[in-house]
């Protein structure tokens, strides 16, 4: 068994050679005069200067403005803070200029259509065009053009003329039913309105024009209507009499780059709007700005993934998730996005490695239920795949185990950087990350993010290192959200990340942060089990159910009951033809204990059919606690915003019927 703090990998001499953040210690060096021993040196500058060090990355990645920033920072306040006064720019411009002849932008796949390229000059030829008809369809500055679409290269497109005519974009997937995309998009009051026909998932085919219909008639400030039919190319069927088919929309002249107006927009227009996962309540409508997606996005893909232009980069997204959006604006670095539609399952469990190895990806990014899948099939991947382009694996979505890492260096590559790292899509970015010239320490996250001020708050108010604490930061970010859509006097954004810890930002995790600046995600800070007075982070037990043989994944809460008394049930999904009994119930209790504390056994084991997860991968701790202790279940939770709804069934009943806690 891997040891939580074992090294698992280093970098060698060449690859911090070339790596690109020895290029910008070496361009502080040349054009700043500046050095620092170590990166935790380099950290404390970037969030304790924070002028010095924004300015650096508008200088280091060659930011444009066609009117200059009067400040880095006018304003200085969280929130509120208000970054590059006076600049205006455009997100779609900065990834646009980069067209050149010859090059590939984007490769895409998806389970009718093999790998495919699109060249810069055609991803950038039908933005001007799209974004030349949205203008004569009236779509202005402010506007919002929300989309109901799978990860293909037409939402690339879509978003970045929407951006470039300053309108503001929104996307969710076609797995979302109606009250979910309702839940998000009336809110937005949108113009414009982009869906598909339906999409392909697992070798089934999910007509959902009935849904578009549904949702239309519900989205009464759409006065267009865009279709790509793509379940159903052949024979198209146009829901609204005034529909636009997409290939309409693209059939007009060339609109060449000299004719072209990009919509220059300050520093803090709204670029687009993700939404929160909407678990307890209404999803919030989260505004990031054109310049800070830019620099903060500029800034992720050279120092913590480590990426060159030209490299290529894949997730598996959605367009629903914050790593789409991510994802895709890695073209602002010249970095190729491997986009992929469709179950990463089928027909093979092995798909995404067969990708890596025809799109020559040299990062690969993942999460922990994805590794756990390929882990439980018995997959291999460097036993059948040419990997050798493959440098890095990022991993996100949920707290990484050591096993986890030394899964993929031991099935597949030995010498890859596998960099665990946690963000959000709060700031659409990481908060702590890899970093490529860093040794990589088994259950670690490498580092804090530079120009991120990232603490550990104790129990006792103070920043404390190597103790577990609320995580907190303590200086603004250029990606901080702008506010939320329609919150009148950011009375909402407010009290979502500012009322606990005024002026600072409170993302509502724990952490740990150890002396050598190494970082460890504790799970959900409003799902910490609270024993004796003692937190526990739920991520520490299910790393340690799933090495009993026959348990699967579990869900574990901690219930305040009167008299100050509290009772911890634990929710375990075992393996086909495996039944909880004592035997088993005493293996999970025996191997807490002995990995933590008796503090980590719970008071009582159950088995359920299914853990409740979200469509983004996390688990759902707080509703299912808030079910124990008797709140309505529509009030619990958004069945809408979960990946397996009926994952909620066993708890209501459970809640309904037992007698364990209930005195």
């Amino acid at each position: 068994m891997v040891q939580v703090g074992e090294q698992l990998w280093a970098p060698t001499p060449e690859r911090i050679e070339r790596a690109r953040m020895t290029q910008y210690l070496r361009w502080l060096k040349t054009e700043r005069g500046l050095e620092f021993a170590d990166y935790e040196a380099l950290w404390r500058w970037s969030t304790t200067d924070l002028d010095a060090f924004w300015q650096s990355c508008w200088d280091f990645f060659g930011i444009e403005a066609s009117t200059p920033a009067t400040a880095v920072l006018g304003k200085r306040t969280m929130p509120g803070a208000e970054w590059f006064p006076g600049a205006t720019l455009n997100y779609a411009r900065h990834m646009l200029r980069h067209e050149r002849p010859d090059a590939t932008a984007v490769l895409h796949l998806n389970e009718r259509q093999g790998l495919q390229a699109i060249s810069w000059e055609e991803l950038a030829g039908k933005v001007r065009i799209v974004a030349t008809q949205l203008r004569k369809l009236g779509v202005q500055r402010g506007d919002r053009v929300c989309a109901y679409i799978v990860n293909v290269p037409e939402a690339l497109i879509a978003m970045l003329a929407t951006t470039s005519i300053g309108a503001i974009w929104s996307s969710c997937g076609p797995d979302f039913g109606t009250p979910g995309v309702l839940d998000r998009f009336a809110q937005l009051e949108p113009v414009v309105f982009l869906h598909v026909d339906g999409y392909q998932y697992g070798g089934k085919p999910f007509d959902r024009r009935g849904e578009v219909e549904k949702i239309l008639a519900r989205l009464t400030t759409v006065k267009h209507v865009i279709q790509l039919p793509y379940l159903d190319p052949a024979a198209p069927r146009r829901l609204t009499p005034g529909t636009i088919f997409w290939n309409e929309l693209l059939d007009h002249a060339p609109v060449s780059r000299a004719d072209f107006h990009y919509e220059e927009v300050p520093f803090m227009h709204p670029l687009w709007i993700l939404f929160s996962s909407g678990t307890t309540g209404l999803p919030k409508p989260i505004m990031h700005s054109h310049g800070g997606i830019l620099i903060e996005q500029l800034k992720h893909v050279a120092f913590n993934f480590d990426m060159h232009a030209g490299q290529r980069i894949f997730f598996f997204t959605t367009t629903g998730w914050m790593m789409w959006n991510f994802l895709v604006s890695s073209l602002l670095s010249n970095v190729t996005p491997v986009l992929f539609d469709g179950n990463p399952a089928w027909p093979d469990g092995d798909l995404l490695w067969k990708m890596v190895q025809d799109s020559k990806a040299n990062l690969f990014g993942a999460s922990p239920t994805y590794q756990a899948i390929l882990e439980k099939n018995g997959i291999v991947p460097k036993n059948k795949f040419d990997l050798s382009s493959l440098e890095s694996v990022t991993l996100a979505g949920s707290p990484v185990t050591p096993e986890c890492q030394a899964w993929f260096h031991n099935n597949v590559k030995q010498d890859a950087w596998i960099s665990p790292g946690c963000g959000g899509t709060d700031i659409c970015s990481g908060f702590v990350a890899g970093v490529v010239t860093l040794p990589q320490y088994a259950g670690e996250i490498q580092a804090r993010c530079l120009g991120v001020a990232v603490h550990v708050i104790g129990e006792n108010g103070d920043y404390v290192v190597d103790e577990v604490g609320e995580m907190v930061v303590t200086q603004p970010m250029p990606s901080m959200p702008i506010g939320f859509f329609n919150d009148a006097g950011d009375v909402r954004y407010t009290e979502t990340y500012f009322s606990d810890f005024p002026g600072q930002w409170r993302q509502g995790d724990f952490y740990r942060i150890n002396a050598r600046g190494g970082c460890f995600v504790l799970g959900r800070s409003d799902a910490t089990l609270n024993r004796f007075g003692i937190r526990i982070g739920t991520s520490e037990i299910y790393r340690t159910i799933v090495l009993v043989p026959g348990v699967e994944d579990g869900v574990v809460v901690n219930l305040d009951l009167p008299g100050g008394k509290f009772f911890m049930p634990m929710f375990v999904k075992l393996a086909d033809g495996v039944v909880l009994d004592e035997a088993l119930t005493r293996a999970i209790n025996d191997k807490l204990r002995s990995e933590y504390t008796p503090r980590h056994v719970p008071d009582k084991i159950y088995q359920v059919p299914l853990v409740p997860y979200t469509i983004s991968g996390k688990r759902m701790e707080v509703p299912v606690r808030r079910i124990l202790q008797g709140v309505p279940a529509a009030k619990a939770a958004n069945r809408d915003a979960m990946a397996n709804a009926a994952a909620l069934d066993w708890f209501i009943e459970y809640q309904r019927t037992q007698t364990d806690y209930k005195m």
